[in-house]
């Protein structure tokens, strides 16, 4: 778990310069270099999600895997993680909330930094395949060229969104890690036509994301999450009834 460990510090490392940066960087630097990111990060989801061979699995995919989220209620239970998070954070260093005009948030900026650095780092091909690599062959090159990747924007995201950027090191951790110890059982079920749907799903689920950071809607990307796993059944089984 080498390369998981490394990708973990790496996001450590860069969370804690950009909340550094945060307290030196005036209001309007930060919204223009949110709106930057959330276009590269648009751009990376589309490059994703033009790998696709079979836009019925895409679609398929989305729609199971957003029936299956909403079942589960996957994005509430994170935003309560990442708010419980933040009270035992406000505990530890003594920090309080800003006063508002009395009206609550939906959810508050330290638990959006959690959830949409979470989800950035989380979904997409280089943290599957480094994992795998890492857990088969000992290989850690492609975690090791996320990690360089991640802690480059996690700098922009803390200075950002805050220090719920730092905690979205947890699930990077127990997703590759999970992924790197159980490589020998999930490789089979991994050739090349599901990666490709896997990189098309979570392409689209980046997107998501990037819209989300625009403002210009509010996609519960959270609960979409289980698309991004269906291929390795949808494939399988479509190709069972193409026989």
């Amino acid at each position: 778990m080498t390369g998981t460990i490394v990708n973990v510090l790496a996001i450590l490392a860069g969370g804690g310069l950009g909340l550094l940066l945060r307290g030196v960087s005036p209001e309007r630097f930060r919204v223009t270099i949110m709106q930057a990111l959330a276009l590269a990060v648009i751009l990376i989801g589309v490059r994703g999600a033009l790998k696709t061979n079979d836009i019925m699995c895409v679609i398929t995919c989305l729609v199971a895997g957003g029936l299956i989220g909403e079942s589960l209620r996957i994005e509430s239970r994170l935003e309560s993680l990442g708010e419980s998070a933040r009270r035992l954070f406000e505990w530890i260093v003594s920090i309080r909330s800003p006063k508002t005009d009395g009206s609550a948030a939906p959810r508050s900026a330290f638990a959006e930094g959690f959830l949409t650095a979470s989800l950035v780092y989380c979904v997409g091909a280089m943290a599957i395949v480094g994992s795998l690599e890492d857990g088969l062959y000992g290989a850690g090159a492609t975690l090791f060229a996320k990690a360089s990747l991640d802690g480059v924007s996690a700098v922009f995201f803390a200075s950002t969104l805050g220090p719920g950027v730092l905690l979205s090191a947890l699930p990077v951790f127990a997703y590759q890690g999970a992924i790197t110890l159980l490589a020998r059982v999930v490789a089979p079920l991994l050739s090349d036509a599901v990666m490709a749907e896997t990189s098309a799903v979570g392409g689209l689920l980046i997107v998501g994301i990037g819209i989300n950071l625009l403002g210009i809607a509010k996609i519960r990307v959270g609960n979409l999450l289980p698309a991004a796993l269906l291929p390795m059944a949808y494939l399988p089984i479509a190709g069972l009834f193409a026989r």
